[in-house]
């Protein structure tokens, strides 16, 4: 399977308890499938602790999100599928919705 989106592309959430969010790509684990996507699926880490964190404590943190729940947004912002065309010899991402290039 194929991974069409990358990092910093603006994508919204299809399915799942975030559905409807939106956001910026920040990290994709390739061999998992899934992404970070900045502000969307927060959760809460306890952490231990250290030497660097004495006090140890609650963070939040973005939680991964499978590739396949996530849908690239064009710049009018409406979600679409990403197609591929060879332009004066270069190899482009486009959205098949509008035909811009990405």
């Amino acid at each position: 399977m194929k991974i069409k989106i990358k990092t910093g592309d603006q994508v919204k959430v299809l399915a799942g308890d975030h559905k409807g969010s939106d956001g910026k790509v920040v990290k994709i684990f390739k061999s998992k499938y899934t992404a970070i996507v900045e502000g969307v699926n927060m959760v809460k880490k306890h952490n231990k602790p250290s030497s660097q964190n004495p006090k140890g404590g609650i963070t939040e943190q973005e939680a991964p999100i499978h590739i396949s729940n996530l849908s690239l947004l064009t710049s009018k912002g409406d979600t679409t599928r990403i197609g591929y065309r060879t332009i004066e010899g270069k190899k482009n991402r486009v959205a098949l919705k509008s035909d811009e290039i990405i």
